[in-house]
């Protein structure tokens, strides 16, 4: 067995653990990184002036780093609480248009804090003696435009890695560039299809418009369930959400089963907002297997990170028939043999079944809360 540290999975348990903590630190090295190496590149051109013009004492790099440092620091906690309190608290409440606004504000209002803070505190630290008197007001007004200008395009640039990492979840993004999906791979991971109860009629009950709302708050409260089990979504179907784990992740204190009870209490907590806003709760059925599959990134105009693999048909074949044995929870016994469940969990076998398309028989079992 390898020895080597798994980037992503390390990533993710770290994100799992202090989400905000995470997410600040991240931000804030890339500020770090950005005020760096803009402070790099105007020294160097600095230096370049004065060797053209015979200049001495202009400063040496240090102090500049120290500022850029300190700015880059100021910059990434204010920006990235402000982008964290955003895409938490109010991304489901706010269109996207606000949102862009009220970061907008917030960027350009910490722009010019932060120029009032180099021209009139830190810039002392990397005055150098050709420059007792100060700059002058046109000097600063250029500088000013400059900051602008790069700050404006590293803005975009942080925010494209952020919603990368959004995409395709905490350290992804550098395993990607590196190009370890661009090759199949083998793993064995956990999957479980999760499909909403009675969809049919809810839609013809709310509407295709109020549906559609009905499923993205289901998915978002699914959603907030996800970090605390390690769980990684796949993909969202329609009305159908495919989450996947690690499986030293997913079978780590039967953290791929706890998920799903998880989200269960998480609807029941909710549930007078659901019935307020759309008469319902919603339910899910779902269905859990493990096994081997391939991975890889495909597409070109749209790209993305596959699983492919027996393991997912039998995953999605074992939810399909929950309705049949009027269960909201079947479970492969292949996984179930890898889980130690403890006494709140009650587990019936339901023998070996044929599932559709499968040549062979498999065994599930279906689980709930309950003492043995």
């Amino acid at each position: 067995m390898s020895k080597k540290i798994d980037y992503t999975a390390t990533a993710q348990r770290i994100f799992a653990q202090f989400p905000f903590l995470t997410f600040l630190s991240i931000q804030i090295n890339f500020w770090i990184i950005a005020n760096v190496l803009l402070g790099t590149i105007m020294h160097l051109q600095t230096r370049s002036v004065g060797e053209t013009f015979h200049l001495t004492g202009l400063g040496r790099l240090t102090p500049v780093l120290m500022v850029c440092v300190t700015i880059g620091i100021l910059n990434g906690v204010c920006l990235g609480s402000a982008d964290y309190y955003f895409d938490r608290k109010m991304a489901r409440k706010q269109s996207l248009g606000r949102i862009l606004l009220l970061k907008t504000i917030i960027s350009v209002s910490v722009l010019l804090l932060f120029f009032a803070l180099l021209r009139f505190v830190l810039f002392d630290w990397v005055r150098s003696p050709q420059l007792a008197s100060g700059l002058s007001p046109k000097s600063w007004e250029y500088i000013f435009y400059i900051l602008a200008i790069y700050y404006f395009f590293m803005t975009l640039l942080i925010n494209f890695i952020n919603q990368v990492n959004k995409k395709y979840g905490p350290g992804v993004l550098v395993p990607l560039l590196l190009g370890k999906y661009s090759i199949p791979k083998e793993e064995e991971r956990i999957f479980m299809f999760m499909d909403l109860k009675s969809s049919t009629s809810i839609a013809e009950k709310l509407g295709h418009i109020k549906y559609s709302e009905f499923i993205r708050d289901s998915f978002m409260d699914i959603n907030r369930e996800l970090l605390p089990f390690r769980a990684e979504v796949y993909q969202y179907v329609g009305d159908e959400i495919v989450v996947t784990w690690r499986v030293p992740d997913g079978l780590k204190d039967f953290s791929c089963i706890r998920f799903f009870f998880a989200t269960e209490k998480h609807f029941l907590d909710k549930a007078e907002y659901y019935t307020k806003r759309y008469g319902f709760l919603p339910h899910f059925k779902a269905g859990l297997h493990m096994g081997t599959v391939t991975v890889v990134e495909i597409g070109d105009i749209k790209r993305d990170i596959a699983y492919h693999g027996d393991t997912l048909n039998t995953a999605a074949r074992i939810q399909s028939v929950c309705n049949e044995y009027n269960k909201k929870f079947l479970i492969s016994e292949y996984l179930l043999k890898k889980i130690d469940v403890n006494h709140h969990l009650k587990a019936e076998a339901l023998g070996m079944i044929q599932l559709r398309g499968k040549t062979s028989t498999i065994g599930i079992a279906s689980l709930d809360y309950g003492m043995r």
